[in-house]
């Protein structure tokens, strides 16, 4: 049945897509290596089980496509660009101008056309700023001079790569003998796109800002969605691609205050299509056609990698850049990335390149991937030998960080309290919600803040959660507050992190997440209604003053549930098996133990080795239980009489 054929294909790109995307990942590659090697193990031209329907999944792919360059547009960064100056936002175009001449005159010799080689050429032009943005990450360098450089770059090829979406088109019509049917092609889509841009701005936000008002994050996301894809339809309608529409759409989006939210809730979806995408593009590799003839494979290997970085070099250069940074700059940049794998598949399905050299520019894609990840760490080690020249870069690379500030997640009633303290004491905060309304009012007043879920890593990340100090989770669900408090840590290890808790069963959770600190509002209201009535009964202030200090510390052991009691002066733990007395088979609540003997369980162990921290009301105690009491010793020993007196020897 055809049904069962589309689900086995889909099952089996999925499997091949997690084994390979594992493995790149295990190798420290960038995942849709991966992707494209799991294509190739399942596709038509190499032996094993192999996709049946490819012209099924490449439908799906295409969806991958759009959401890819929905995602790249959101992304995009024009401020970057005048960050970096002349280098990049001229530098770029020179070098890709520079690398289609050349393929175009040494086409001639593979025994290409003129057309075909200069489409190669523009392929083979555009680098990715994932792989470097990937490697500079991993080694703490995205705010070096090289750097900044390197993505800079990436982002002006990023953005002549639309030019060439445009274009392709053209040069498939065959009308490029007419100069003029390129500017008619520009016109037109300028004629479609300036309209759109206009209305985009003038209703995308204020369509976003009413659903955003509702609360709903989910319609948000979806209304994003519809966006992108529907403006890809139109583009595709108009002649234009559908890449080239979703990443217009994307740069709409990306000027409103939802950036980070959508794309938060758009990366699984726009992941699990890019991953068949790039399984899609692996399976259409064939070995055979390039071992036949490998001089293909060669050649556009040997433009990619030499070639890109000789060019590179020569233009950096020109502009003065240091030796150093010219050599890391156009080294990173000796490789093609995801954006050619895109025009690799429009040019193919627009007949403007041959199948053997379609291979070719898959193949020298994914070998130049490995070649700069592999030898980065050469480089890197060159770049920092004390023999090396350091390099003087011309200050246009940007402005660093402010200095950390105080993060508020969340900002509620207690959210709120926390930034009229610190706004009283000239402290600067950040803040995070999903409350729009919350967000407009913090504007009007000037405070900064980003619209978007806490729990995000996308959002946190924007909002400086990198350079911050101190973090305050004030979220109520408490999931989201898990969350939120894990990408923290995960984020900045060295951040402190207070976190509100709804529950001490909650404590230890948030502890585990990586929270400094966790404040139950319950149990410290019962603290300040404690102390404020043992001073009105005249108990001595220091008296009082201990009993608290011992409860806390009570409280902070059962959360660890730790394996021996702890005696304290007025207040003692206790560790008691439960017995054959009156407890056992008994929950909490039918126990009814505070209520008989006075005392708090705190904690809960199994003989299995289980342990319940904070235990809930309906917690089953069984006979051979260990629990954690926290009493007077009057009250301990009433306990024990109803227990039928099982306590367990104390070391």
């Amino acid at each position: 049945m055809p049904e069962q054929s589309f689900f086995r294909d889909v099952s089996l790109v999925l499997i091949a897509a997690l084994l390979g995307g594992a493995i790149a990942h295990w190798a420290r590659q960038p995942l849709f290596l991966g992707y494209v090697i799991a294509g190739l193990l399942v596709g038509p031209f190499t032996p094993g089980p192999a996709v049946r329907e490819i012209a099924t999944l490449e439908l799906f792919a295409q969806v991958g496509v759009i959401l890819l360059m929905f995602s790249i547009g959101i992304e995009f960064s024009l401020r970057e660009l005048s960050r970096v100056g002349p280098p990049a936002v001229v530098g770029a175009p020179m070098a890709i101008v520079g690398l289609i001449a050349l393929v175009t005159g040494a086409g001639s010799a593979l025994g290409l056309g003129w057309m075909e080689s200069m489409v190669v050429g523009m392929l083979l032009a555009n680098s990715s700023t994932m792989v470097v943005s990937k490697l500079f990450i991993e080694r703490g360098e995205v705010h070096t001079p090289h750097a900044r450089l390197t993505i800079g770059m990436t982002l002006t090829e990023d953005l002549l790569t639309v030019v060439v979406i445009v274009l392709l088109p053209v040069l498939a019509a065959g009308s490029m003998a007419r100069l003029e049917s390129v500017a008619i092609a520009l016109a037109r889509a300028a004629a479609v796109l300036i309209p759109f841009f206009y209305l985009a701005n003038r209703v995308v936000p204020w369509v976003m800002a009413g659903v955003a008002r509702r609360g709903s994050a989910e319609l948000l996301v979806l209304v994003a969605t519809a966006i992108g894809v529907g403006t890809a339809a139109l583009a595709n309608s108009l002649g234009l691609s559908l890449a080239l529409g979703a990443f217009l759409a994307g740069l709409v989006i990306s000027e409103s205050e939802f950036t980070h939210e959508v794309l938060a809730r758009m990366l699984p979806m726009r992941d699990i299509f890019g991953a068949l995408f790039f399984v899609s593009v692996g399976m259409l590799i064939n070995p055979t056609l390039l071992a036949a003839d490998p001089r293909l494979f060669l050649a556009v290997l040997a433009v990619i990698v030499p070639g890109k970085f000789i060019l590179r070099s020569v233009v950096l250069r020109g502009f003065r850049m240091p030796r150093v940074v010219t050599a890391q700059v156009s080294f990173y940049l000796a490789q093609t990335g995801e954006f050619t794998f895109v025009l690799a598949q429009v040019a193919r399905g627009l007949g403007l390149i041959s199948g053997p050299v379609y291979q070719a520019i898959l193949a020298g894609s994914l070998v130049s991937v490995l070649v700069v990840v592999l030898l980065s760490s050469r480089v890197h080690r060159w770049a920092e030998d004390p023999g090396t020249p350091r390099p003087q870069m011309p200050v246009h690379a940007g402005v660093d960080p402010l200095p950390g500030h105080v993060l508020i997640c969340g900002f509620g009633r207690v959210g709120g309290t926390v930034g009229e303290a610190l706004e009283a004491f000239g402290v600067p905060f950040t803040v995070v919600d999903l409350d729009f309304s919350v967000i407009e009012a913090l504007r009007e007043r000037g405070v900064a803040c980003v619209y978007g879920d806490a729990a995000s890593e996308t959002v946190l990340r924007r909002a400086g959660a990198g350079t911050a100090r101190l973090a305050v989770v004030a979220i109520p669900d408490f999931e989201l507050a898990r969350i939120a408090v894990r990408r923290l840590s995960a984020i900045n290890p060295d951040l402190a992190i207070l976190v509100r808790a709804g529950h001490a069963s909650q404590r230890t959770p948030l502890l585990d997440a990586g929270a400094t600190e966790v404040i139950q509002p319950e149990f410290e209201a019962a603290q300040t209604l404690l102390r404020h009535g043992l001073d009105q009964l005249g108990i001595p202030h220091p008296t009082v003053k201990l009993y608290m200090e011992q409860q806390r510390a009570a409280e902070a052991q059962a959360a660890a549930v730790e394996p021996h009691a702890r005696e304290v002066p007025l207040l003692s733990t206790r560790v008691v098996q439960i017995g054959p007395g009156v407890f056992g088979g008994q929950t909490l609540r039918r126990a009814r133990i505070r209520e008989r003997t006075g005392v708090t369980v705190l904690a809960v162990r199994r003989p299995d080795g289980e342990r319940i921290a904070n235990p809930p009301p309906d917690t089953l105690l069984r006979e051979g239980d260990e629990v954690v009491l926290l009493g007077l010793p009057d009250q301990l020993a009433r306990f024990m009489v109803l227990n039928g007196d099982a306590e367990r020897p104390q070391p």
